[in-house]
């Protein structure tokens, strides 16, 4: 099968049931992808599957075949942060940031589908990515300011 990763057009035979995480972070060598659970439970594994957020740890990969994917390396440029990277980065979100990868990846996807989003919103859509160190506030507020910043 043949799927873009990254843009980059890529070949893969092996076992359709495995998970999309693996061929990143073990054959595409992209680490930013993090595992956490593998059930798709904490959203550490988050990467965009045509622009929606999904579980790379439960994203078999018989469902990218002629898809894009697209992963935390990929959302900026090298000269330029994504919106969401420098909210983050100016709200001093991350403290252990083992999450963040996926947390980024998730608030990327919502504001791609909701630019201006509600408090309850950003819940909603965030909900499924747990950060261990409880920054959600700082989430909340990075995710508020990168909307003001596409605006």
């Amino acid at each position: 099968m043949q799927f873009k990763l990254n843009g980059k057009l890529q070949s893969y035979d092996g076992d359709p049931a495995m998970p999309l995480l693996w061929y990143v972070r073990d054959i595409a060598r992209l680490s930013g992808t993090k595992f956490g659970c593998g059930m798709g439970l904490c959203g550490a594994c988050t990467v965009h599957h045509n622009g929606k957020a999904v579980r790379s740890c439960v994203t078999p990969m018989s469902t990218v075949a002629g898809q894009q994917i697209v992963t935390i390396e990929a959302i900026a440029s090298p000269d330029k942060l994504h919106p969401v990277q420098i909210a983050w980065i100016e709200n001093s979100v991350p403290q252990c940031g083992y999450c963040q990868s996926g947390q980024i990846m998730q608030a990327v996807a919502l504001l791609a589908e909701t630019p201006k989003p509600t408090d309850e919103q950003i819940e909603n859509a965030m909900a499924g990515n747990i950060c261990r160190c409880g920054t959600y506030q700082r989430i909340r507020a990075a995710i508020k300011q990168a909307a003001g910043a596409k605006a």
